[in-house]
């Protein structure tokens, strides 16, 4: 086998005719007879609205659709045809950073996964520990290769999934939403080195945040929502010549104001049952999370929170900001009941926990699905049942309310865009499609308290104004509402902040008035 341990010089040529993907349940295809060329060398950006088929077409280009190229065949029906360099797209063609990074990890820790293409390539040990050190240092790791994978943030997560990809070296290096987890800083950061990375490579990056990759970009490819390719050029003529069309189509076009988020009826996302307006629902003293590996290869204890205070109060929404790795979703799950605090208290308020016991982390799994509806950063976590509509409905159904709770999943599945999707596998979704159908099911039972984590990523413009409108919706409707975002439109309509760096809370709970130095609006 030839030596490829060295950055190779030329990119890949794309060539896609007739390209048409249906998945199983879907009432029309994602994908429906498209065509599209990218040049060897090229950088294009491929933008659309939330569910157009950005990620499918990825998948498609890495040579993951169908059963012929490895992809399961009761996913879905493929047909057309994919090349690269001449040649039909297989697996392993080329280097895919997906969309949810937790699905690339593969190892223990952060230098065997990102060796791990490198190992199937059959290198040399050396080369292999150089190509590990060269991928970790562009992504900007945080860490040294020995850093268990479990310990890791969304953001890093997704860091190390990038890391994984340019350790093959590809010709073709395909990126689904590669920062959409960061901040601000360390997404500039890793978009800088990366291109440092790329060198003469073709790289296609899926992205909602095309402020970003616009300057560093050849070409803008924009797909509408029933997949096909609606415009195609350098950026300033395809974004410029019809802003406002594209951006009524969900595009999120550099320059122009964020939009509204959308007026909900507080009967379809409010709380069955809440605590008095204003009253603090739950009340954290000294937060502490010291989290302990055990197994086969313990590792030292890695403290996550440090005597953090927070106040989430019924009737507002607050934000939890801070850099990736900050421990924003580990004080997500402490307040959703899902993780026991290792140091500190958590308190309900009476009117939160009505009966049910003064420790969230002990209340039973009917009594947290009664008070909270959590949002997972990796929407998988929340799936429960077959379809979109089963999934809706599940925790109405556990709890006992009929018809009316039948009603109310019907109608948020119509409010987050999924009815049309009601009878397609959960999995078998966007990833924008994922969170708010994550959004849909929490919000199903009308708890009094939401806990999202992340839950605009992957949204366009219009799903973004529909998420956001819900949170808002919930909470001017009397729930508490905890949202752990990088998203800054967002942060800026929370009534409360609260910033995080290192485990600790640097900034006191704070009205929306005392702006955070530093962040600016990405989208």
């Amino acid at each position: 086998m030839p030596d490829t341990s060295t950055p190779l010089t030329g990119g890949a040529t794309v060539r896609v005719r007739g390209l048409t993907w249906h998945p199983h349940g879907a009432a029309t295809p994602v994908l429906a007879d498209l065509d599209l060329d990218v040049e060897a060398g090229e950088r294009v950006l491929l933008a659309g609205p939330s569910g157009a088929g950005k990620s499918t077409l990825l998948r498609a280009l890495a040579g993951l659709l169908g059963a012929s190229d490895g992809g399961d065949p009761d996913d879905g029906q493929l047909a057309g045809e994919v090349l690269l360099d001449g040649r039909p797209a297989t697996g392993g063609g080329a280097g895919l950073l997906l969309q949810d990074p937790l699905d690339a990890v593969v190892a223990a820790t952060a230098g065997r996964d990102t060796a791990f293409g490198p190992e199937n390539l059959a290198l040399p040990r050396p080369r292999i520990a150089e190509r590990v050190a060269a991928a970790l240092a562009a992504v900007s790791f945080p860490y040294g290769p020995a850093r268990s994978t479990a310990e890791l943030s969304g953001g890093e997560l997704q860091r190390l999934a990038l890391a994984g990809a340019l350790a093959l070296h590809p010709r073709l290096l395909l990126l689904d939403e590669p920062t959409s987890m960061l901040d601000t800083a360390t997404a500039a950061k890793v978009r800088d080195a990366l291109l440092a990375s790329v060198g003469e490579r073709t790289l296609v990056v899926v992205d909602h945040h095309l402020g970003t990759w616009v300057p560093v970009v050849d070409r803008v490819v924009v797909l509408d929502r029933t997949g096909a390719v609606v415009a195609s050029g350098p950026p300033g003529p395809v974004l410029g010549r019809d802003a406002d069309s594209l951006a009524r189509d969900g595009i999120w076009v550099p320059g122009l104001p964020a939009p509204e988020a959308l007026a909900v009826p507080a009967d379809l996302v409010g709380p069955c049952h809440a605590p008095p307006t204003g009253e603090a629902a739950l009340r954290g003293r000294g937060l502490g999370v010291v989290r302990r590996r055990r197994g086969l290869r313990p590792a030292p204890p890695a403290r996550v929170l440090t005597g953090v205070d927070v106040d989430v109060r019924a009737g507002a929404l607050t934000a939890l900001t801070g850099p990736s790795g900050a421990g924003k979703s580990t004080l997500v799950a402490v307040l959703a009941g899902l993780l026991r605090p290792s140091e500190g208290d958590l308190v309900p308020a009476a009117g939160f926990a009505r009966g049910a016991g003064p420790r969230p982390w002990r209340w039973s799994s009917p009594e947290l699905a009664a008070r909270v509806g959590w949002v997972p950063q990796h929407p998988e976590h929340g799936f429960v049942a077959r379809t979109a509509r089963e999934e809706v409905r599940a925790t109405p159904e556990v709890l006992g309310q009929g018809e009316r709770g039948r009603r109310r999943a019907d109608a948020l599945l119509e409010l987050v865009g999924l009815s049309a999707r009601a009878d397609v596998e959960p999995h078998l979704l966007s990833g924008g499609e994922q969170r708010r159908l994550v959004l849909a099911a929490a919000l199903a039972a009308g708890p009094a308290l939401v806990a999202a984590d992340e839950p605009t990523v992957g949204q366009d413009r219009g799903t973004w104004a529909v998420v956001a409108g819900a949170l808002r919706g919930a909470a001017g409707a009397g729930a508490a509402v905890v949202v752990a975002s990088h998203d800054e439109v967002l942060v800026d309509r929370a009534s409360h902040r609260l910033r995080l760096e290192a485990g600790r809370a640097v900034a006191p709970d704070a009205p929306p008035d005392a702006r955070v130095v530093g962040q600016g609006v990405r989208p």
